[in-house]
């Protein structure tokens, strides 16, 4: 019979697809993981990856026996995620997925400090723009906006509302004029953001009493908030980006916001765990410290 150990190995590569990530992710290394997958089909007398040196993918044999040692090692975490319930002090270790504006402007400030106040918990940050499943990815909880989180997820609020604005350089605006309208947009270079799905955002308005999308056209896509403010400021064109990141360009004159009543209300962050988990106590001790010290 296999062992726990080796069952484990094999779901975080199959899961993962890489031998690299999973010795990252379990903390040991490669080739030790290669051994224990070796000695776990050399036991059952199956392959179940199919190994080149670009890829790993599950056997239909490995994709079998993943399917079933997923929801049962789930039930192991569950359980004991009840016992560290029984515990006064937070323990463990905690994986968050978040995007990264959400973790520079709502983790980066009190890391430390909660690190600092509960030293039996490892935290893990892994910034990720997409949307993932963070059930089968091995995560405790995520960050996304309210209207991405999935409706069998419970939802807590933290930071405040996150408003978006559209920005341009005044010598860009002088050269070609400020759009009136949200559809004059498509007369302007407007930078694209690409998300890792691959599907390019949509700039979201509210126009005479209506929700409206614009699919905008320019000769810059990014998919890094930095980049695009570069750029804007270089007078490349309109970014539609995070007010709070371009709050000191605006200032200094260095970036005009256009459109200013055609923007959305503004957008609310949600940590996001699964609803057939009771919150574990370190899971607990961080809501209820980013909702205290998050910022405002």
């Amino acid at each position: 019979m296999a062992d726990l150990n080796e069952l484990t190995a094999f779901a975080a590569v199959a899961r993962l697809r890489s031998f690299r990530q999973a010795a990252l992710e379990r903390g040991v290394s490669a080739s030790a993981l290669s051994h224990a997958l070796r000695a776990l089909e050399e036991r059952l007398g199956v392959r179940l990856l199919n190994r080149t040196t670009r890829s790993v993918t599950p056997t239909e044999a490995g994709r079998q026996l993943l399917a079933r040692l997923t929801p049962a090692m789930r039930e192991i975490d569950d359980a004991l995620l009840d016992l560290s319930a029984l515990q006064d002090v937070p323990a463990g270790k905690l994986r968050l997925n978040v995007p990264r504006p959400a973790a520079r402007r709502l983790l980066a400030p009190m890391l430390a400090c909660f690190v600092a106040r509960y030293p039996r918990v490892q935290v893990e940050v892994v910034t990720d723009d997409g949307m993932i499943d963070i059930v089968r990815d091995g995560f405790d909880a995520g960050i996304r906006f309210g209207e991405q989180v999935a409706a069998d997820m419970i939802a807590v609020p933290v930071g405040a509302p996150q408003p978006f604005v559209v920005v341009a350089s005044p010598a860009y605006l002088a050269a070609h004029g400020a759009p009136a309208t949200p559809r004059d947009l498509l007369e302007h270079a407007c930078m694209g953001r690409r998300f890792p799905s691959g599907r390019q955002y949509a700039w979201e308005f509210e126009h005479e009493g209506e929700a409206v999308s614009i699919a905008v056209n320019g000769p810059l896509v990014f998919d890094d908030d930095a980049l695009m403010l570069r750029a804007a400021r270089d007078g490349a064109g309109l970014a539609y980006v995070y007010e709070a990141d371009a709050r000191a360009d605006i200032a200094a004159g260095r970036l005009a916001c256009v459109l200013q009543r055609c923007l959305p209300p503004p957008s609310r962050y949600f940590l996001y765990y699964p609803s057939r988990r009771q919150m574990p106590p370190m899971l607990r001790a961080f809501v209820d410290m980013l909702r205290a010290d998050g910022p405002a």
